[in-house]
């Protein structure tokens, strides 16, 4: 079995020789196929964890108008979210109209039931398998290939078929994007230039590290000389090379010996910047080989020059004006973009909440990044608004999601990270980005006419995160799960000191629970039938039986069996179990990369204090429509026969939602 660890997952295996030999996915969708002219215009707002609970509050108070007047004119209602609510998951669920026995995307992890490790749900990669060695080069003679694992087909796939235009903006699980040709740009699951979900770069002279559980980016230790810096930025591993070595940039910082500011000089450029400033998007180029590099965009923060020097650079993104892997479709809406805003976030999940929860970025630094990618999405949304005039537009918003996993522990005093001052100071920060996103309906209620149906929804709803449950330190508590030496526990991810021989059942994910089937995972002990589904029946029994030892408060409310709630032609790779947590219980830090702790129970002392991998019941998301909504539970997937209706499109035979209209 092969060894791994975080930051070897956290690599999509996108090094730099499959980046260039992906080339441009333009040769997918450069036919423009005719557009029918639609009388009826669909508009639709996705934003990201925006919670019932907290909307129905603030619009009663009068907080947020827009939603009261689109309240009023249709209709608001709690959406159900996905089984189990978790962001790749429930976008799957409104892309496609299945549930994830029909489209298989189960968790955010997902597991090589061979070898028992660890991989991404929605993407898979490969690099060349042809290639040609020259000294110490490797040439590939083929591209690699980056697949999206959703099954089924994306709504406006469909559309498309129809001649219907959509355009798709930052769509989640949408990377990389389907085949279409319609507007579209990835959103959550596009990775940094180094293939990772983004990982940040820090540079200090003081004694600084990451929480291991945690990640997220690297520390660099530097020294001041002469009131001067050197350092390198890494980059994404250089497949042109043998042992594909990290490629890097290096780069001076010259500090003033009296002010508190400096200048960087990296590549052609340099730039000053005062302490506490954020620089702009800064263009980045990686050599791999003579005739080939790697272009990426990133920010600087000088967070402080003096008694230590502290410099953040942020996540390397995907340039859109030269993408080394494809963010778009066709490869030129990305380029019109770029050319019209400039630079922009391209990574999936922008917002640098890692940064925060390491204690490189403070609560402020956080809110001015955060600020700046609200800026970028609601200048955008102008342009597209401006120039909406047939079929559909779905506009995303990652804001109203990461602001809350960050700020929950502001609205809840029971949370452990709950901190009077910094509630004076940020304490209206999810009130704030609701209004924001009130403001963003508001400008497309102003510029919707009366054939427009606008519509406003979310994923999933969020609840208070408080303590962890480490359900594979439960699993060995039970007998479930048995090591190889037990004065190791706690030492090994991805279950590298389990006894297979002698386990029964393992969690990967932040809500998945397998049986190590025989047949199935690589040293299975379980027999299919009738054996494992009476040990899936023990062990949903006595998970829904768990209190917590601290406060008493039941910690599952519901265990459920996969088999009986899921539809479709995946149903058979889907975890056995899937966990519904409790309001304020979750999965912990170290569970969901196999990590078996000693502790089953911890209180959750991270800043990311707000979440929604629990009970779907506990955290419905929204809707809004200008439209009279008829039905009286919706759901995720019933949205996407909705807006086929609309269009006068009859819902393929595997979607198993209904319209609400």
């Amino acid at each position: 079995m092969p060894n791994i660890n975080r930051r070897e997952f956290l690599k999509l295996g996108l090094s730099a020789g499959s980046l260039l030999a992906l080339g441009s996915p333009s040769d997918l969708v450069t036919k423009v196929f005719g557009k029918a002219d639609t009388h009826t215009k669909v508009l639709i707002l996705g934003f990201d964890g925006m919670d019932a609970h907290l909307t129905n509050i603030w619009m009663n108070q009068g907080k947020l108008p827009a939603f009261e007047r689109l309240r009023n004119r249709g209709g608001f209602t709690p959406l159900q979210t996905s089984l189990p609510p978790q962001s790749p998951v429930a976008w799957s669920n409104f892309i496609t109209g299945l549930n994830p026995g029909g489209h298989g995307i189960f968790d955010f992890i997902h597991r090589t039931p061979e070898y028992y490790l660890p991989t991404f749900s929605s993407t898979k990669t490969s690099d060349s398998t042809k290639t040609i060695s020259i000294g110490n080069l490797v040439l590939p003679l083929s591209g690699g290939t980056i697949e999206n694992m959703m099954q089924g087909r994306a709504f406006w796939q469909i559309l498309e078929d129809h001649d219907i235009p959509a355009t798709i903006f930052k769509m989640p699980s949408n990377f990389p994007p389907v085949e279409t040709k319609q507007k579209t740009l990835s959103g959550m699951g596009t990775p940094d230039i180094t293939g990772s979900l983004g990982e940040f770069n820090y540079y200090t002279t003081e004694v600084t590290e990451l929480q291991e559980d945690l990640g997220g980016g690297e520390i660099h230790e530097v020294y001041v000389i002469g009131n001067r810096v050197e350092a390198k930025l890494p980059g994404p591993e250089n497949a042109f090379k043998k042992n594909q070595p990290e490629s890097s940039i290096d780069f001076k910082v010259f500090i003033d010996p009296v002010h508190p500011l400096a200048k960087i000089v990296i590549q052609d450029q340099e730039f000053i910047l005062q302490e506490k400033e954020w620089s702009r998007w800064r263009r980045v180029r990686f050599p791999m080989i003579p005739t080939q590099s790697v272009s990426g965009i990133c920010m600087f923060y000088l967070k402080q020059v003096r008694p230590d020097f502290k410099l953040y650079i942020s996540p390397i993104n995907i340039d859109p004006a030269a993408p080394a892997m494809p963010i778009s479709t066709p490869a030129s809406y990305a380029k019109e973009l770029e050319k019209e805003f400039g630079p922009f976030y391209t990574k999936g999940l922008p917002a640098d909440f890692k940064a925060m929860s390491n204690g490189i970025l403070d609560e402020e630094e956080y809110l001015a990044q955060d600020d700046t990618i609200l800026e970028e999405r609601k200048a955008m949304f102008e342009y597209e608004l401006s120039r909406f005039d047939s079929g559909l537009l779905f506009y995303y918003v990652s804001s109203t999601d990461q602001r809350q996993h960050m700020f929950w522990r502001f609205l809840d005093p029971q949370s452990p990270m709950y901190d009077p001052a910094l509630v004076h100071k940020h304490g209206t920060a999810i009130e704030d980005i609701y209004r924001e996103a009130d403001n963003m309906l508001d400008m497309a209620m102003s510029k919707a006419d009366k054939d427009t149906i606008i519509m406003v929804m979310s994923d999933h709803g969020f609840t208070p995160f408080r303590r962890t449950f480490n359900i594979n330190s439960w699993l060995k508590e039970n007998g479930y799960i048995r090591l190889i030496n037990n004065r190791r526990q706690g030492q090994e991810e991805a279950f590298m000191n389990t006894d297979w021989s002698r386990t029964k059942a393992y969690s990967y994910g932040l809500n998945s629970l397998y049986i190590n089937l025989r047949g199935r995972e690589g040293e299975g002990i379980v027999n299919p039938g009738a054996e494992k589904e009476a040990l899936v029946r023990e062990i949903v029994q006595k998970l829904e039986k768990v209190a917590d030892p601290k406060t008493g408060e039941r910690v599952i409310t519901k265990a459920y069996i996969t088999q009986e709630d899921y539809l479709g032609s995946q149903k058979e790779k889907a975890p056995e179990i899937i966990v519904g947590y409790n309001r304020g219980f979750r999965t912990s830090w170290s569970a969901p990369l196999g990590r078996i702790t000693k502790e089953v129970f911890a209180d959750n002392m991270d800043k990311w204090s707000g979440d929604h991998c629990m009970d779907p019941a506990v955290c419905p998301g929204i809707l809004f429509s200008s439209e009279k909504i008829r039905s009286d539970s919706p759901a995720l997937f019933d949205l996407t026969p909705t807006i086929l209706s609309l269009f006068g499109i009859e819902k393929p035979d595997n979607m198993v939602g209904k319209k609400i209209f």
